[in-house]
């Protein structure tokens, strides 16, 4: 069982000398596959969360362009996570005698709704708030604006005071939807 597992650790696939934990995460049961999974902290919800809770750092290796950087290696650096860095990983852990076995899987990435291409999802340093006085302002000026439907006020006002942290910045280049 997982549990057996739980506080160990095991070396990182492809970053010599890094060393991971094994950690329990709500989201990993029996009952979707094996009990165990990789964690990318800066890669998804999930994940965030379960590093946020063991303070774990959320060291993302790819930047804006989907390439991986220079913290991911000199093997993998600048090269697209969803093209040439793939194969290079399976390379690395073959080499490595680390890949157990290899096999083509369809994966749910999210799509982007304007390009109909898969989407990477990354952390990016934004700044979140967490103070009842700026929530507060947040809210007052939240009323000031005119929202079509009317009703979607209230909603987006609960929602604001139902945010433990709040983003300031999307950070969308193309705007929303």
């Amino acid at each position: 069982p997982g549990v057996d597992l739980a506080d160990g650790s095991c070396a990182h696939p492809t970053i010599p000398g890094r060393v991971s934990p094994l950690l329990p995460a709500n989201h990993v049961t029996m009952a979707k596959g094996t009990g165990l999974v990789h964690t990318a902290p800066a890669h998804g919800m999930e994940d965030y969360s379960v590093a946020s809770h063991h303070q774990l750092p959320t060291d993302c290796l790819v930047d804006e362009g989907g390439f991986f950087t220079e913290a991911a290696g000199p093997e993998l650096q600048n090269k697209n996570v969803l093209e040439e860095g793939n194969e290079a990983v399976i390379q690395m852990l073959q080499a490595a005698g680390s890949l157990l076995k290899e096999e083509k899987y369809v994966h749910s990435y999210p799509y982007d709704w304007r390009t109909k291409k898969p989407m990477i999802i990354r952390a990016s340093k934004q700044w979140f708030v967490n103070t009842a006085s700026v929530k507060a302002t947040a809210q007052d000026v939240l009323k000031k604006v005119k929202v079509i439907p009317t009703s979607a006020v209230n909603r987006m006002l609960e929602m604001l005071d139902r945010r433990t942290f709040w983003c300031i910045s999307r950070q969308r280049c193309w705007g929303v939807p």
